[in-house]
């Protein structure tokens, strides 16, 4: 019998966003599947957790069945794990490359994939993608071109599975953060990285986690890029 609790899938789940959104689902009532590279059991028995590099296709593959075999469905995919790596063109190496496009691409591709199928035979679902904001307003102070390649490459694929799965229940989005307080950036950084945003301050993880349970709830709302970016995507 297949449970009528709503379970969600959050990858990058170790830290930062990824580690919030599990309590907030969690909040919520759903069961969740928490999965990073490296992740410890968790001690709540709605909480399953799959260690292991979401470049992987059998690390995807396990985590989608992992959620089906324990909870008996899928409801929510946040891909949130992602890297971001800022340097001038000229100066990436080909490990750069590899590592972003793999994380940002290769793990979006293979865990979408296979989570859409369960999604599709109920119905219903929501994938929701972290993307960034520089990928539609790039910044002369942030050189991120392997940033802008992936994460707009997610906001276009954003738009085109919404499309895609519009008549078959599952809605599909994306929330494009500005820069936001995580282990990825050292606080003695926020001083200058406060003045990237018209705001004049950078986000807190609640600001990106509340945008997502918009989305959640958002029944009407699907292809929408989500700009949580303190007025970056507006303009300078």
């Amino acid at each position: 019998m297949v449970s009528e609790r709503k379970v969600a899938i959050i990858t990058g789940a170790s830290q930062g966003i990824g580690a919030a959104l599990v309590g907030a689902y969690r909040d919520r009532g759903f069961r969740v599947v928490a999965t990073a590279r490296s992740m410890d059991a968790s001690t709540d028995d709605d909480v399953a957790t799959v260690a292991g590099d979401i470049t992987d296709q059998d690390v995807a593959e396990r985590v989608v069945s992992t959620a089906m075999a324990r909870f008996g469905r899928i409801d929510t995919l946040v891909n949130n794990a992602g890297i971001f790596i800022a340097k001038p063109f000229t100066q990436y190496s080909v490990a750069d490359y590899a590592a972003i496009i793999g994380v940002n691409l290769m793990g979006f591709f293979h865990v979408t994939q296979r989570a859409i199928v369960p999604m599709e035979a109920q119905q219903s679902g929501h994938i929701v993608q972290i993307t960034a904001s520089l990928a539609d307003h790039a910044n002369a102070a942030v050189p991120s071109v392997l940033a802008s390649l992936t994460k707009g490459g997610l906001n276009a694929a954003t738009r085109s599975l919404a499309i895609e799965y519009a008549r078959r229940g599952i809605r599909v989005n994306a929330v494009a953060p500005g820069v936001i307080k995580t282990p990825m950036n050292p606080p003695e950084t926020y001083a200058q990285l406060n003045d990237l945003h018209p705001m004049g301050r950078i986000g807190e993880v609640s600001d990106i986690v509340e945008a997502i349970l918009y989305l959640e709830t958002a029944s009407f709302v699907t292809g929408e890029i989500l700009h949580v970016d303190g007025g970056q995507n507006a303009g300078h």
